[in-house]
């Protein structure tokens, strides 16, 4: 009866830390794995007074969703400021190819400006990376690594294409005249391939469309604009 007891004992005593290591060693697993799946992000951003818009800034995580801010001139003709956010999806080519250019900048670790203070100033920029690993940023106005330039070109697109949607959103609540320039000039910068990521502004182009107000000349542009966003490439 007593080596019962003993050994039930001794069971127990061998069973209750095995338990809490099991424990232990789950919740680690749990907490790695939630670190583990936090998206890795890129980000872009320039400044540059005097111009349209004055400053910018997009992220773009390893999950596809996006981010852009932007503050500057509420229209052309107006001194009136204000500031702009969007939220969106980036395509998976897009997506793919911002993280395969920043592997091969090596995530921007390290001096990647060209340090040629002859060159004319086009704007303070600054390319970012985070992940759970590291976590660099590195100021430029021009770099002769190609992967920064077509970086630089490509988040220039898309910052391109958020502004037109910035603008038509104003426009079509305020200006509603000033839709057909604005669209006029949105399709032929998206046939020339100034433009990437369309879908980013596809609710206003399809609010645009489905108001009866605006003239048909107009609904139809944006409808045009709003096909060419599954056909036209992100720039290279």
């Amino acid at each position: 009866m007593i080596s019962t007891t003993n050994s039930q004992a001794t069971g127990r005593a061998r069973f209750a830390p095995a338990s809490g290591l099991l424990v232990i060693a789950c919740l680690a697993a749990f907490a790695g794995f939630a670190h583990a799946s936090d998206p890795a992000t890129v980000t872009f951003s320039l400044d540059f007074p005097n111009s349209d818009p004055e400053h910018y800034s997009i992220a773009v995580a390893s999950d596809g969703h996006a981010k852009y801010d932007s503050s500057g001139r509420i229209s052309k003709g107006s001194d009136e400021k204000d500031t702009y956010h969007a939220d969106f999806s980036v395509s998976d080519a897009t997506r793919a190819r911002i993280f395969d250019l920043a592997a091969q900048a090596h995530y921007f670790d390290g001096n990647i400006d060209s340090g040629n203070k002859k060159l004319a100033f086009t704007g303070a920029k600054k390319l970012g990376y985070t992940d759970d690993k590291r976590h660099t940023t590195a100021d430029y106005n021009f770099s002769h690594l190609p992967p920064v330039q077509q970086l630089t070109a490509l988040f220039q697109s898309v910052a391109a294409t958020l502004e037109f949607g910035r603008r038509l959103t104003y426009f079509h609540r305020y200006q509603k005249l000033a839709l057909d320039d604005e669209l006029k000039r949105m399709e032929n910068q998206a046939r020339t391939g100034e433009l990437a990521e369309l879908n980013a502004v596809k609710p206003i182009l399809q609010e645009i469309y489905d108001d009866a107000s605006v003239i048909k000349l107009v609904r139809a542009r944006a409808l045009r604009i709003m096909e060419m966003g599954n056909t036209v490439p992100a720039p290279k």
